[in-house]
């Protein structure tokens, strides 16, 4: 690949990026507005013709793995798993 194609590839990301972030806003204020309805009505779901909406509390438990360390870190780090990844970034 050119470098003048790679700079359209980097402009076009970027573009759909933008495009993304301002989309991700729309999507946030419109579940905003439809979070202040129901919470307003106090109602955890709602239906209509075509669609169901769901609210609700979730409760999930979790491992505090920075008190396992602090509690027992023989123990944290037995059970400790080390992972590589490799992160893309545009700048």
């Amino acid at each position: 690949m050119s470098m003048i194609e790679m700079e359209s590839k980097v402009n076009e990301l970027r573009e759909l990026k933008r495009l993304a972030d301002e989309l991700a806003g729309e999507i946030s204020a419109l579940e905003d507005e439809l979070k202040a309805h129901m919470t307003a009505t106090g109602a955890d779901e709602l239906h209509g013709p075509s669609f169901k909406i769901t609210w609700k509390p979730v409760t999930s438990s979790r491992l505090d793995s920075k008190a396992l360390k602090a509690a027992a870190p023989t123990i944290w780090e037995q059970f400790t798993k080390t992972t590589t990844s490799r992160r893309f970034v545009v700048a």
